[in-house]
């Protein structure tokens, strides 16, 4: 079964080779280091600093794992520049109709997304929602809350 591609930009991309790069070359060996001081305290079977070494080692070579696949099926972002039209890559300044609340958001890959930094993923809701759509278009979003109503002010 092939692997989906996943979209990235080029910020992202570059964000997970430094971060591919520590883990190899940095935290499993900060990992492998623990685990051998842990082992030259005696009895494994009964020692707390081997169990938590082992269990970080084993989150390190997952997240390894997991950022080797994403690199490998990354497909990049080029942003157009357009701003007629929403893209991955846009940013999308939308204001909410029910709170008036202006949000700016940045179409991105569900790879990058972070909405504490107001990067949502393309296959988010709201991101389903705003592709394609132009400045001057209100979009209602179904939501596990309910439903957000939306206009978009502009594309950048």
């Amino acid at each position: 079964m092939a692997e989906k591609e996943v979209a990235l930009t080029k910020a992202g991309h570059q964000k997970l080779k430094e971060e591919l790069d520590y883990l190899i070359n940095k935290k499993r060996r900060e990992v492998g280091r623990r685990i051998k001081e842990a082992i030259e305290f005696g009895d494994i079977s009964e020692n707390s600093e081997y169990d938590d070494a082992k269990n970080e080692q084993a989150f390190v070579e997952g997240r390894i794992n997991q950022i080797t696949n994403i690199i490998r099926n990354a497909k990049l972002i080029e942003n157009s520049g357009r701003t007629d039209k929403v893209d991955l890559g846009s940013v999308v300044v939308l204001r909410d109709l029910e709170s008036d609340e202006v949000i700016e958001y940045m179409l991105v890959g569900s790879a990058e997304a972070d909405p504490s930094e107001c990067r949502i993923s393309n296959e988010s809701p709201v991101g389903m929602a705003i592709i394609g759509k132009k400045p001057g278009d209100k979009l209602k979003v179904q939501v596990p809350v309910g439903e957000l109503e939306y206009l978009i002010l502009d594309i950048k």
